[in-house]
């Protein structure tokens, strides 16, 4: 783990790359050193539906969810939060420089009594990303 979801409003497409946000929050991820690049996924879904503040449909947010699995003591998840927040800040300064946006990121621990895991993504690993953290 990490599992990483964003939430935004469906009015940012025309104007971001998610894509490349998502790219951009995996490599932060790893970046930190403290998650299994097996582990690492993100993910993206627009809302179907939003209003924000004042109800001016010109403003946008994206919402960034980061799930992992417990253990990691306050120090190292604070560390993990703030590289992967300035990772979300660097890319949409762009945006935000020229548009109505709030972004925002929540990190919390999953229990793993209750959170099964099962896969063979570690066999398909490219051994030969340097941005891979070993072990």
């Amino acid at each position: 783990m990490p599992h990483i979801s964003i939430d935004y409003s469906p009015n940012l497409e025309a104007d971001i790359e998610i894509a490349g946000l998502c790219d951009a929050l995996r490599r932060a991820a790893i970046e930190t050193g403290q998650f299994p690049v097996a582990g690492v996924r993100v993910r993206a879904f627009a809302a179907t539906h939003v209003s924000i503040a004042d109800g001016n449909p010109d403003h946008g947010y994206i919402d960034i969810s980061v799930r992992l699995r417990g253990g990691r003591d306050l120090p190292t998840r604070e560390r993990a939060t703030a590289h992967i927040f300035a990772a979300a800040e660097a890319f949409v300064a762009p945006l935000m420089a020229r548009r109505s946006l709030a972004l925002s990121m929540e990190m919390r621990d999953i229990d793993p009594a209750l959170s099964p895991k099962s896969g063979s993504v570690r066999n398909y690993l490219d051994n030969t990303d340097p941005q891979a953290p070993k072990g």
